[in-house]
């Protein structure tokens, strides 16, 4: 690659009040060989006083090009035999920063008896311009100058105008603009909490129609009207919402490992360190087990020290509930589920700063007026009749409500418990909070979306339905399951934590690339609640009630971050369900199904119980199964999509949508994550009717893999 580089001051462009300084215009010349045509380009960009540079293969234009981000590339379109000038074309503009380059392409002059050729193909390559051979020093100079001073410098006010939007997206005043009809155009997000409504649900609408509702208040509205009746196009009014200080209080708890392993003996094992912790008088359980083992070797037969030698090894793990995955002839569907379910994106580029940003909500067709349980319309409360039925269809209620799903059937829930009456609050006041954490959801994630919000809720309130949940829970227990379950995914990126740490979100660095999007969920949740006295659903309970109601869904939604599947399952299996078997084959009468320490296994069956409801997807019937796969599949094959663009690590590489056999990742979940879970969660609370949806449903996904069908149902049967 050649270079010339002439001495040039940078030039001042205006912009509306913005005064703004461009850099001098670096032009990039791709000629296989040096001719007249290219020799013209180099001076006339010498003459314009521009930085030029000269690429004679795809490979070195292509890295020029990254490295220099040149704002003009010419490419020599008249010979093929040396490169392909479209390819080079659309490899260059296949990257980012090709956006705002304008890429001339330099044909051959046509004879007179010849018809001069379409430029679409040019353009639909990628090229902006076409240049017909001329190697007059003074033509490429006219053809240079006039793309400066016009496709150049419109692209550097468009980027100008990108940071004046950040800005206006940053301001704690709430701002608008719209066109002379009064059709908004765009409006910030301090306007969007002031009105209450999301920007999806805004943009195209005049201001004048927006609907009065508990969402917006109508003294607002009508000075926002006056103002527009005045003619005051863009109104602003000084807002005192700040950001939200997103902070979470944790305490990490870790494991103390001994350097045993290094040690020849047994005798020679213990350090001076090892003699204050066996003095200490307030033990962890995990050190009273360590020291039991220790004493017990002493007097051990060698064989029988060291298979307790391993047995310490495998407890000064931190991860004593995570099955070790083999690395030999591992099922790659498996192996990449638990990578990117269970891990917090260890696998990463460094120095990548990409900033996750919030998905636009999806504009609904009407902006949804408030309704209560009595004013629901016929066809709605018709199916929600069957709410308490497992086959509900939650797909039917999603459609005629609009993608708004969780309000309806989240009141008719909250109804048939109570929660109003526990918590002392009005209809109005829980109304509201639903429309607040709906509206929160984001409706353009194919999966994790408000209908996923409403499934999830509709299982936690069927499993307290049954005799003997009931009887081991509380009315607190309750309500925090069913407000855990309405708001466990509320603002869900529909993007794995993996996603977010490996791109380094905001997010991620927030919550230390720990928990990060139920953390999210839970603080986020809590923020909108308390924030607005009209959607506060705890503001008429007690302190003490309050914060246990708290610590209950904190402690439930955080239950269903994947990392500690394991953990939870074992932790139900060995205080739940083993007790209750030993108790119920030495008696004949029904025993207290929480048992001893009533408290902690009180939390053990609410986290067993949210998580059972998070992913029932596979016990559902067929229909539902099916469709909730199709989903959860997509929203994977968009998160890969995303990794390839953005050059992140992908985490889960089965979830490519052109290769990806979504039977053979359901049965994977099914087998690892599923079964065993649910044959727990069945045991205590008696099932039948899902585990049979679940062996069918293993069935029909084993039938398609065994066919080699990649797709969700056989092609017959579409």
């Amino acid at each position: 690659t050649d270079t010339k580089q002439s001495q040039v001051s940078s030039a001042e462009v205006r912009i509306g009040p913005m005064r703004l300084t461009q850099d001098p215009i670096q032009v990039l010349l791709i000629f296989a060989k040096e001719d007249s045509q290219s020799d013209g380009f180099w001076w006339a960009c010498d003459r314009a006083g521009y930085r030029c540079n000269i690429a004679r293969t795809p490979e070195s234009a292509l890295e020029c090009f990254l490295d220099k981000h040149h704002e003009i590339i010419v490419i020599d379109h008249r010979q093929t035999q040396n490169f392909d000038a479209e390819a080079v074309c659309r490899s260059i503009r296949a990257t980012n920063p090709s956006e705002h380059t304008v890429i001339l392409a330099v044909v051959s002059r046509v004879s007179d008896d010849h018809e001069e050729a379409s430029v679409l193909p040019l353009l639909h390559a990628g090229f902006n311009r076409r240049f017909m051979e001329n190697s007059s020093i003074i033509a490429c100079y006219n053809e240079l100058i006039q793309i400066e001073h016009g496709e150049v410098r419109s692209q550097f006010k468009l980027r100008a105008c990108n940071s004046v939007f950040t800005a206006l997206d940053h301001c704690h005043e709430a701002i608008e603009i719209t066109s002379d009809d009064h059709v908004i155009q765009y409006v910030n997000p301090a306007f969007e909490r002031m009105m209450g409504y999301h920007k999806g649900e805004l943009l195209g609408k005049e201001l004048a129609d927006l609907p009065k509702s508990d969402k917006n208040r109508a003294d607002l509205l009508d000075t926002i009207n006056t103002c527009i009746k005045k003619g005051k196009v863009g109104y602003t009014k000084p807002h005192s919402f700040r950001y939200k200080n997103r902070r979470k209080e944790s305490i990490d708890v870790k494991s103390i490992s001994s350097r045993g392993s290094d040690a020849p003996s047994l005798q020679n094992r213990r350090y001076p360190s090892m003699a204050r912790i066996h003095s200490m008088t307030i033990e962890a359980p995990i050190t009273k087990v360590i020291n039991i083992i220790n004493a017990a070797q002493e007097n051990s037969p060698v064989t029988v020290a060291e298979a307790l030698d391993r047995v310490l090894e495998i407890l000064r793990t931190t991860e004593l509930y995570s099955p070790q995955l083999g690395t030999k002839d591992e099922d790659p569907h498996t192996s990449d589920l638990v990578g990117g379910l269970m891990t917090d994106g260890l696998r990463r580029l460094s120095g990548n700063e990409y900033v996750f940003t919030k998905n636009v909500h999806q504009s609904h067709s009407h902006l949804a007026m408030p309704i209560t349980i009595n004013d629901v319309p016929p066809c709605i409360s018709q199916l929600l009749d069957n709410e308490e039925s497992w086959d509900f269809n939650i797909f039917e209620l999603e459609a005629v409500t609009h993608k708004r799903p969780l309000v309806y059937l989240g009141l008719k829930v909250f109804s048939r418990f109570g929660v109003c009456e526990f918590l002392n609050c009005s209809e109005t006041t829980l109304r509201a909070w639903f429309q607040v954490i709906e509206a929160n959801y984001h409706s353009s994630n194919a999966y994790h979306n408000s209908t996923h919000a409403a499934d999830v809720l509709h299982a936690t309130a069927f499993f307290l339905g049954k005799e003997r949940v009931k009887g081991s829970l509380d009315q607190l227990d309750e309500v925090a399951a069913l407000i855990a379950a309405t708001v466990h995914d509320v603002d869900h990126p529909g993007r794995t934590n993996s996603f977010l740490c490996n791109a380094g979100s905001e997010l991620a660095v927030l919550y230390n690339d720990t928990a990060v999007l139920e953390s999210h969920h839970t603080a986020l949740a809590f923020q909108l609640t308390v924030k607005d006295t009209k959607c506060n659903i705890f503001r008429n309970i007690d302190r003490n009630h309050y914060r246990t109601l708290r610590q209950a869904i904190i402690d439930m939604v955080l239950a269903t971050e994947m990392t500690k599947h394991f953990e939870h399952v074992n932790k139900f299996v060995n205080s739940i369900n083993k007790p209750m078997a030993a108790e119920i084959e030495g008696s004949d009468c029904e025993c207290n199904p929480a048992g001893k320490n009533f408290p902690e296994n009180q939390i053990l069956i609410k986290r067993m119980m949210i998580k059972c409801a998070d992913v029932a997807n596979p016990c559902r019937p067929l229909d539902l199964c099916i469709e909730w796969a199709g989903r959860i599949s997509e929203e994977y094959f968009a998160q890969t999509d995303e990794e390839k663009r953005q050059g992140l690590p992908v985490v889960m590489p089965v979830f490519d949508r052109n290769t990806c056999s979504i039977p053979k990742s359901q049965i994977s979940f099914i087998d690892y994550f599923i079964t065993d879970m649910f044959d727990a969660w069945d045991a205590f609370a008696h099932l039948p009717a899902l585990m049979q949806h679940l062996a069918d449903n293993y069935k029909h996904w084993k039938t398609l893999d065994d066919l080699k069908c990649k797709s969700l149902r056989l092609p017959s049967d579409s």
